[in-house]
């Protein structure tokens, strides 16, 4: 091997055990985990929604209010017994409409616009879970949907007594729907939802 040959193995080895040692002294880059705000729920308590000449009554949680809707897409609600449950501290609300089962509304065809309705959403839901049925002792029954992903209502239900009343209910955020940062809230929610089925009576 020459001087020449000798002296540029020499230089290139250098480099090399340079670099080495510069890649050591640098910190190893590791992407941070995706994380979200914490969340403080309220304590649950609750308290009873009986308004006068309403229809039915429940409980609804402390830190909830109800506002009376009055349209529902850009129309005239068609009984003045629709309501939201609002919680505005966790930035939700619980639509609630109510209807009436006679010869134009039949149990036949409000069960069928309950399932279209929760379906719709099915074009971004993973799965629709529809046998979650329940019964409670105040002649009251129904179904709940829980829809999977990034659905805009994660949580949808019925109630009704099959003869004369029929409730529908669905939980909304006022943000843009995301399965894992509302998943917290969901299931903080599921429990106010559920509640509220179980302490509906009819009062008519």
């Amino acid at each position: 091997m020459s001087i020449l040959t000798q002296k540029l193995f020499s230089f290139l080895l250098a480099i090399g055990l340079l670099l080495s040692i510069q890649s050591c002294d640098e910190p190893t880059y590791i992407p941070k985990p995706r994380g979200y705000f914490k969340i403080n729920f309220p304590e649950k308590k609750y308290t009873l929604f009986n308004q006068t000449g309403y229809p039915y009554q429940f409980e609804i949680p402390t830190y909830a209010v109800i506002e009376k809707d009055t349209m529902f897409f850009e129309q005239k609600t068609e009984n003045p017994w629709w309501i939201n449950v609002t919680m505005q501290s966790l930035n939700a609300k619980i639509y609630i409409s109510y209807k009436e089962i006679n010869g134009q509304n039949t149990l036949a065809n409000l069960l069928n616009d309950s399932y279209n309705m929760s379906h719709y959403h099915s074009k971004k839901a993973n799965y629709i879970n529809e046998k979650d049925v329940f019964h409670t002792p105040n002649n009251v029954h129904g179904l709940y949907y829980d829809v999977g992903g990034n659905a805009a209502s994660a949580l949808q239900f019925y109630a009704t007594d099959s003869v004369r009343h029929f409730i529908r209910g669905a939980l909304y955020f006022n943000s843009t729907p995301n399965v894992d940062s509302l998943k917290p809230l969901n299931e903080f929610l599921r429990k106010d939802v559920e509640h509220l089925i179980n302490t509906l009576k009819w009062t008519r």
